[in-house]
């Protein structure tokens, strides 16, 4: 397989060398490959790594078989797909609430299933959403972009925001939730707060709307545990609507990922994404009104 890329927005000029580790953040392992095997071109010329590159330069990187092996998987049904965005590198859909981001069993069809079918090849998961969330995830289309994206979720430069309805008054303009999380001992399906022994963890909430027994808040993360949105407002008495684990269970927890916004770290494109929920926005006008 062949991957193009035209330099055509702001790369500063650079040796060749750290073009693919400072910029386009490629592995060391594919580096290794691509420089002994001259599968790497710059205007179809082998030229040594330290030579600069400038933009405008086309730059031509070619993978063996043994270097991405293929990986097959089971293809589910394109309809249930609703694209927001997609490349030749990367794809952006709508996930429903109540749909897995990928099968736990080899004949399970999940969203990775359906994203697969609708792509016309196999995929690959950047972050996951829990199986209640609704909202805009991430898959690579190629093994190639994924762990270039999968630093860039790394390193923070992959912005996720959320809207939640939450229990209660919520007191806060803004706040920034900064408890650890880590695993509940007695339930292996849910998390809870750990400042001892839990993983780091950051959740920017902000108040959209207060009605008179919820609020409409706006969550931004900075890390990507599981349940994080949903751990550390229930741990602060803010419970999510419809939250089977850590709150009252309805028709459908009210958690949406709405914003995905990030720097396209081949084309340096600003991607901007938003999305709306049928349901969410449904169960929010019905509380509106009841409330």
């Amino acid at each position: 397989m062949t991957f193009t890329v035209t330099l055509t927005s702001p790369f500063p000029t650079c040796t060749v060398k750290e073009l693919l580790e400072n910029h386009l953040l490629v592995p060391r392992k594919i580096r290794h490959f691509l420089r002994t095997k001259k599968h790497l071109l710059i205007n179809g010329q082998q030229i040594n790594w330290q030579s600069p590159v400038q933009m405008g330069d086309v730059i031509t990187l070619t993978f063996d078989e043994e270097d991405y092996p293929q990986k097959n998987i089971l293809f589910g049904d394109k309809k249930l797909v609703d694209c927001v965005y997609q490349d030749e590198h990367l794809i952006v859909v709508n996930k429903p609430e109540k749909m897995k981001t990928h099968a736990n069993q080899p004949d399970e069809l999940a969203l990775l299933n359906h994203v697969s079918a609708y792509a016309g090849q196999t995929c690959y998961v950047v972050h996951r959403l829990d199986s209640e969330t609704s909202g805009l995830i991430l898959f690579a289309k190629n093994p190639f972009i994924l762990p270039i994206l999968n630093q860039l979720l790394e390193k923070r430069q992959i912005s996720r925001q959320y809207w939640a309805l939450v229990e209660g008054q919520f007191p806060h303009k803004t706040i920034t939730y900064t408890d650890k999380i880590g695993r509940d001992r007695h339930d292996r399906r849910k998390r809870l707060v750990d400042n001892r022994q839990g993983q780091t963890a950051k959740t920017h909430v902000s108040r959209l709307k207060q009605f008179e027994k919820t609020c409409l808040v706006n969550c931004q993360l900075e890390s990507g545990r599981t349940h994080q949105i949903r751990v550390h407002l229930s741990h602060h008495g803010f419970a999510l609507v419809g939250d089977p684990l850590y709150g009252k269970e309805s028709k459908r927890l009210m958690l949406h990922a709405h914003k995905l916004a990030f720097i396209h770290p081949l084309t340096r494109e600003k991607i901007t994404l938003t999305t709306t929920s049928k349901t969410f926005e449904a169960h929010l006008k019905t509380t509106s009104k009841r409330e």
